[in-house]
């Protein structure tokens, strides 16, 4: 199976400044911070390729678009291995966070289930929040799964995603629940991909789903099974398979 990086496994910026040629009507922003994608309800996304990883953001994007209402417009700053430190100290996403407009920004890094990762996402969200909150945006954390090889770690996983966005009163984004929850459902769901760490096609629809339902506040159950991407690829699972990922993304979200 090959595996799908699509945003690039250097640096997801670049290939979202070709795509906005060709996708969003709006200006450049600015000297290394990537164009926006589409026009609607701003967010922004922060993180590494967990983040971009099958084209995340545009699936969230799609499935709003095939929803109806609000649309979405969407900018990544991700690039691989970061966490939120990283960020702080290369610059652009504090540069993106700046531009203001936004209505949420998404913060991700691993999974951070070890005390001491726990506790630099804790303080690292910490001091983002004072410049996302600066330009009148919400925080959102973008509970993300610990590697197949260790997934005795996902409680813990879940909860220091959960405790940091308490600390700021941000919206949680429970993916790594409903990855779960899915397995409840279907022990067979093949939501890795072959590298044990990054999502399939399977794993990116779910975490979509849970984004769409979190950011909406509606249940994802009915979206399609496949959307077509701003970038102009469809993506998707069967019908069979999108049944249980959306009853597993709003059991994650309340819904």
């Amino acid at each position: 199976m090959r595996l799908r990086r699509s945003l690039s496994t250097v640096a997801a910026a670049v290939f979202l400044a070709a795509v906005a040629g060709a996708s969003c009507s709006s200006a450049p922003v600015g000297p290394s911070v990537p164009r926006l994608i589409g026009e609607g309800r701003h967010v922004l996304f922060i993180g590494n390729s967990l983040t971009y990883w099958n084209d995340l953001p545009l699936i969230v994007q799609a499935l709003a678009d095939s929803a109806g209402g609000a649309s979405l417009a969407v900018m990544v700053v991700a690039f691989p291995d970061f966490n939120l430190d990283d960020h702080r100290a290369e610059g652009t996403a504090q540069r993106a966070i700046a531009l203001g407009e936004w209505e949420f920004v998404v913060l991700q890094q691993g999974p951070s289930s070890v005390e001491a990762n726990r506790e630099q996402l804790r303080a690292s969200v910490g001091v983002l929040n004072g410049d996302i909150r600066a330009v009148g945006a919400t925080p959102g954390l973008y509970s993300v799964w610990p590697s197949e090889a260790r997934r005795a770690d996902f409680d813990r996983a879940v909860e220091s995603y959960t405790l940091a966005a308490q600390d700021v009163n941000g919206l949680l984004f429970p993916v790594a629940s409903a990855w779960l929850a899915a397995w409840r459902r279907d022990p067979e769901l093949e939501l890795y991909s072959p590298d044990g760490l990054h999502p399939s096609i399977s794993g990116s629809y779910l975490a979509a789903l849970v984004m769409y339902g979190a950011l909406y506040e509606r249940s994802p159950v009915g979206l399609p099974p496949r959307v077509r991407l701003a970038s102009g690829e469809e993506i998707g699972v069967t019908p069979e398979v999108a049944t249980v990922l959306q009853a597993a993304a709003a059991e994650a979200i309340g819904r």
